[in-house]
């Protein structure tokens, strides 16, 4: 089931691994011809038999051929296994049928797992060989065959090579936006960490000192023991109002920001975003929130539906999220997630609700006292 929604629900990075898969398919199209050539000598006169049987090795290396270069995106082992396979089979059609449609194809499986001064040395030594067989049992003009074969060699070498580099600079801008948001996250932390240590070091040594003078009056003078722990309870009250207002402070988000940036992110993945917001009169604490709830809300319509057009509308602390492609049927929020922000919501006098519409589509309200 998993693994269906997984088809279903592709990330980016796998849909952008499947295009490039498939592009890279185009070098299968060229053993085919074999097919036709195998047609023209039946029709020629060449036993069925021996028809059949170049019929199923053609197929058989055809059937192979998929797999390299789907192991090679996914970074996987070299298939040594399979390339020899192909590779002998691709023999069998040059020696046996006079079939050199499937070389420049297995030169082309090749080329993702050996360096290409090797692959240019493969490729030139096929193309020779090809050429020096046809030549000795005197079938094809050779000048015309060697031209052939060294376009569609060409041509395959080309595809597996460029669709390789892009391969790699789409995995290394995936990878270098994900280091980038740990990046932003570590340094959030870290500031956060710093603020708390400047906070709380300095009240948190005083505490200690007034301490450790109330501990050695408290033998002789019991009233300037009691005087030193009031000082105490006042520091260490002050200091906690300091820490909660330096949390509150990290946890105000930004509304107009939230929304430009959760608009980016839908149109980057293909869904229509329409923004309608009134927030110029919100209090602080009332953006916050609805900037949480549009960052959730939007979380959940990336993650699961396959939304194409999402509508946004904030007026009058009123916030409304609607979006299309609902797969399957919704059960109960996440506590961390949905489930969570009601509570928080309900705790400042508000109201969150998440359902299925009739139209089909996901409605997300959040009304929070303005």
């Amino acid at each position: 089931m998993k693994a269906w929604d997984r088809i279903r629900n592709p990330s980016k990075l796998t849909r952008v691994r499947w295009l490039i898969v498939y592009c890279t398919d185009v070098i299968l199209i060229f053993p085919l011809l074999g097919y036709y050539a195998f047609y023209l000598n039946w029709q020629q006169g060449t036993p069925p038999l021996a028809v059949l049987a170049g019929v199923a090795v053609l197929l058989a290396f055809n059937v192979l051929s998929t797999r390299p270069f789907r192991v090679a995106v996914q970074g996987g082992r070299r298939p040594t296994v399979v390339l020899a396979l192909t590779g002998v089979l691709a023999l069998v059609l040059l020696t046996v049928f006079v079939q050199i449609w499937a070389i420049p194809t297995w030169v082309a499986l090749l080329a993702p797992f050996v360096r290409k001064r090797v692959t240019l040395v493969v490729a030139l030594a096929s193309i020779a060989v090809a050429n020096l067989f046809v030549w000795w049992i005197g079938g094809w003009i050779i000048s015309l065959l060697m031209l052939v074969q060294a376009v569609l060699t060409a041509i395959c070498l080309a595809v597996v090579w460029a669709n390789l580099a892009l391969w790699r600079l789409t995995t290394e801008a995936h990878e270098g936006e994900e280091a980038l948001a740990r990046l932003a996250v570590s340094e959030e932390r870290l500031r956060f960490a710093r603020d708390l240590n400047d906070l709380l070091g300095q009240s948190l040594t005083d505490v200690a000192q007034r301490t450790e003078r109330a501990e050695r009056a408290l033998a002789t003078d019991r009233e300037a023991a009691a005087a030193e722990m009031f000082e105490v309870r006042d520091l260490a009250r002050r200091s906690l109002r300091e820490v909660r207002a330096v949390v509150q402070n990290y946890r105000a988000i930004d509304l107009d920001e939230v929304l430009a940036s959760v608009r980016a992110v839908l149109e980057a993945a293909d869904v229509r975003c329409t923004v309608r917001a009134d927030t110029g009169e919100l209090p602080p604490e009332t953006r916050t929130l609805l900037a949480t709830v549009v960052r959730e809300g939007v979380t959940n319509v990336l993650k699961h539906s396959r939304a194409e057009r999402c509508t946004i509308t904030i007026e009058d602390g009123v916030l409304e999220m609607s979006n299309d492609g609902v797969s399957g049927p919704t059960g109960e929020h996440a506590p961390n997630g949905l489930a969570g922000l009601a509570q928080r919501i309900r705790a400042a006098g508000g109201t969150l609700e998440a359902e299925p519409t009739a139209d089909g589509r996901y409605r997300l309200r959040a009304a929070v006292p303005a």
